[in-house]
């Protein structure tokens, strides 16, 4: 039992990474093994991500549950992990999407076992990046989470499915290429030569020209994967094109991943690279908000709608970074739990009204409540929750952010608050056009969700709600987490 508490973290890689090699073990027929495979290794890294959670010390704060071993000491490359307020909740993100993507991906026939396989190996990487502390791991695992999105999106997706996968993977990997020239400029440039963050913590120097170049390299490399404008092409299209489990995963895990690169890469061991550029990043934060919002109005296929929702939540998460205070910092990282939530809980929709309509044109559709009513509430808490009514998480997440940045930046603020207007009549829009009116023919028969399709849309929901209510179940966490990064801003 200790040695589980020591390695907690480890765990939650491995138990994914193992249960990838042992369903490629099992005859591809058995699908019913293979699906309670993938849902058993799901619910421990959730039972792990849960129980983090409770041992986490708010008095100690800081970096918890290290771990750390010498991996190329030549090289100063160590496998070392840690967690820290806001990594903790981003873990526990990922622990809930892929948990409810599992059973959203239940009744998918075609090659279970290399799917699940595929899922299970991507969520490895997700979970290696927000719990490594050496930039080498953190690295390596950035390529685990992306790479598997070809062949997920290639081989299952649906409509332009190939040109989605080539698109995002193009783009994605010049991200890499950003990325890898930084933390090579870094490894060198730093007085000991390592990847260890915290080493680098305290020992690299870099003067204020070099931290300006650096930090440039690393938004731009994070930032693509966050979807920042005008890079953000590849996101609506891939988005658009993968299966169900695979846009919960990709639009509510990683495209986190490219958000917290920035604020644990690049703010925190640039911080007066990421202070110059914080002007030119709220500015392309506020185009995201503004742009996605009306480009989502814009659109009649329903993923396309979610997709470029996408693009406007995140750039208010990118806004909050901008702000760079404790109440901007805190906003925006509780809007990453947020929007992973709410778009995990709105791409199961879509999956399960396609599934059951064959179709997601907007127009083509009508009066579904009346045959789908827990799809049409689950649909309801989700678009409240985006446009950020009071008692859903959105309301809190965007509340801070927007008062935040108010502190640092209030043009910024003026126009960004505009984007929650868009949003809220996209929202009622697709509600109506979807779930209410007059039902076209040949749709009499539509059934509600069943059995396991309920599992996302139950877990999902209440979180939008409980944390809404409650949003100190997460703020305690985050505020701490802020602080540790204020410090290394300098704000505090």
């Amino acid at each position: 039992m200790n040695w589980i508490a020591q390695h907690a973290l480890s765990l939650t890689i491995l138990v994914p990474f193992v249960t990838c090699l042992l369903i490629l073990l099992v005859p591809p027929e058995r699908k019913t093994v293979i699906r309670v495979m993938a849902a058993v290794a799901t619910s421990i890294t959730l039972l792990i991500s849960l129980w983090l959670c409770f041992r986490f010390d708010f008095a100690k704060g800081g970096i918890q549950f290290e771990e750390r071993m010498e991996w190329v000491p030549l090289t100063g490359v160590s496998y070392h992990l840690g967690v820290d307020g806001v990594s903790i909740t981003l873990v526990l993100l990922t622990a809930f999407i892929i948990f409810t993507g599992v059973f959203a991906s239940w009744t998918i026939e075609y090659r279970t076992k290399d799917f699940l396989a595929l899922l299970l190996f991507l969520v490895t990487g997700v979970f290696g990046v927000f719990v490594s502390l050496d930039l080498f791991f953190f690295f390596l695992f950035y390529e685990i989470a992306v790479l598997p999105m070809y062949l997920l999106i290639g081989i299952w997706g649906t409509g332009r499915k190939e040109y989605s996968a080539m698109k995002l993977t193009l783009y994605l990997l010049l991200g890499s290429a950003f990325i890898l020239v930084g933390m090579l400029a870094v490894y060198f440039l730093s007085p000991t030569q390592t990847f260890d963050i915290p080493e680098l913590l305290k020992t690299a120097k870099f003067t204020p020209e070099q931290q300006r170049v650096l930090f440039l390299l690393f938004y731009v490399g994070f930032g693509i994967l966050a979807g920042i404008w005008p890079l953000h092409t590849w996101s609506p299209d891939g988005h658009a094109s993968a299966p169900t489990a695979v846009s919960m995963l990709h639009a509510g895990v990683l495209m986190k991943l490219g958000a917290f690169g920035v604020l644990r890469v690049g703010m925190s061991l640039l911080p007066e690279g990421a202070q110059y550029w914080a002007p030119l990043m709220g500015t392309i934060a506020v185009v995201n908000i503004i742009y996605g919002a009306f480009s989502a109005m814009g659109q009649t296929d329903l993923k396309y709608v979610i997709a470029y929702s996408s693009v406007s939540h995140m750039g208010v998460v990118m806004l909050g970074l901008a702000g760079m205070n404790a109440v901007s910092l805190t906003g925006s990282t509780l809007q990453m739990f947020a929007h992973g939530i709410m778009t995990g809980l709105f791409f199961a929709l879509v999956g399960l009204v396609y599934e059951k309509s064959h179709t997601r044109d907007i127009l083509k559709m009508g009066g579904f409540a009346e045959k789908m009513p827990g799809i049409a509430v689950a649909f309801v808490v989700g678009g409240l929750s985006s446009f950020g009514l009071p008692g859903t998480s959105g309301f809190v997440a965007e509340f801070l952010t927007f008062w935040g940045v108010w502190q640092s930046y209030p043009w910024m603020t003026y126009i960004g608050v505009a984007g929650i207007v868009i949003t809220a009549t996209y929202v009622l829009r697709v509600v109506q056009k979807v779930f209410f009116g007059r039902r076209p023919d040949g749709y009499d028969d539509l059934p509600d969700a069943r059995t396991t399709e309920w599992v996302a849309l139950v877990v999902l929901g209440a979180i939008l709600v409980i944390t809404g209510v409650m949003p100190r179940l997460l703020t305690d966490f985050l505020n701490v987490g802020v602080h540790d990064y204020l410090k290394l801003l300098g704000k505090v």
